[in-house]
């Protein structure tokens, strides 16, 4: 088996590389890291340098690892900037570092991409053989972001790495029927707070529509847009992600997307971008063009939790 290091996701033909991904993981789907690519959300001036890292058996890809060179912090929801500092004041550059990671994503999931039959301990130490060999000169460390257990386990096995533990909060349906039967399990005081938030978003004529990415068309999103950068816009920056990105990942993945869309007499003034894959939903961004009281939440939560119990 040879290993190798390539710039672009443009290297691989989708189906090559999403043969990989049998589960259809989002945040590793060809279309996905195409747009990215293309949209030029990352690459040259973003911080986000890309690099995959493949084991090929002859001409069949059997292993990968999406890596990013960084030049900053920025996008990892991982708040490294201590670490950062204490470099800078011992005369040492933490920057360029390398990434395992979805960009702008922090949700768990596969980091390592390896072909069924094959070997996962192998392929993995030489996936990382490769990428030591090829970085340890030019990167101050390198970081696996929010790996699932069994990316965890394979990248354990090989090597000496230092383990971060975080907290997340996931939702899991439990067989429920009705949006009632999730409720049942809380108690009684955080019950009534629900129904009375969920209350207060129907009393000011709020509507809500939850559309596949087929069925997102150009006033969509450009809705959609608009929400995403209100929601930097309010603190005084930008959104990470172009228009372009949007547009080429409805176009590439449609499968892969789920939005929810508020609205009020009649128009869109607020969403909640999610991806997808074969038993999850990754809620992603969210945006509004207005405050409305407690229309986060239901946006963003009770209107995902409903359509999956439904």
């Amino acid at each position: 088996m040879q290993s190798g290091l390539h710039p672009s996701i443009h290297a691989f033909q989708a189906s090559q590389w999403d043969a990989l991904n049998p589960s259809a993981y989002p945040g590793l789907l060809h279309g996905f890291l195409s747009a990215l690519e293309d949209s030029k959300s990352v690459g040259e001036g973003t911080g986000w340098t890309p690099l995959y890292a493949t084991v090929k058996d002859g001409d069949a890809l059997v292993g990968a690892m999406v890596c990013f060179l960084k030049s900053d912090s920025y996008g990892e929801y991982v708040f490294d900037w201590s670490w950062a500092d204490a470099y800078h004041r011992h005369g040492l550059n933490y920057y360029p570092k390398c990434v395992t990671a979805i960009p702008f994503t922090p949700a768990t999931g596969p980091r390592l991409l390896i072909q069924d039959g094959y070997d996962r301990g192998v392929v993995t130490e030489l996936l990382i053989k490769t990428l030591k060999s090829e970085l340890s000169d030019q990167v101050s460390s390198w970081h696996i972001l929010f790996p699932d257990e069994e990316t965890s386990r394979d990248l354990l096995t090989q090597g000496s790495w230092l383990k971060r533990h975080g907290v997340q909060f996931h939702w899991f349906n439990q067989g429920f029927e009705t949006f009632d039967d999730h409720l049942a399990t809380f108690n009684s005081k955080r019950r009534k707070e629900a129904r009375r938030e969920r209350r207060r978003v129907q009393e000011q004529g709020i509507e809500f529509e939850r559309l596949s990415g087929h069925a997102i068309d150009r006033e969509a999103l450009e809705t959609l847009f608009q929400c995403y950068q209100m929601t930097y816009r309010v603190r005084g920056s930008r959104g990470y992600l172009t228009r372009e990105f949007f547009e080429l990942a409805v176009a590439r993945i449609p499968d892969a997307i789920r939005v929810a869309f508020a609205l009020h007499q009649g128009k869109r003034i607020a969403m909640s971008f999610c991806l997808k894959d074969e038993t999850n939903l990754y809620g992603r961004y969210w945006g509004a063009l207005y405050d409305v009281d407690c229309l986060h939440f239901e946006t963003c939560f009770h209107q995902w939790i409903e359509d999956a119990i439904a």
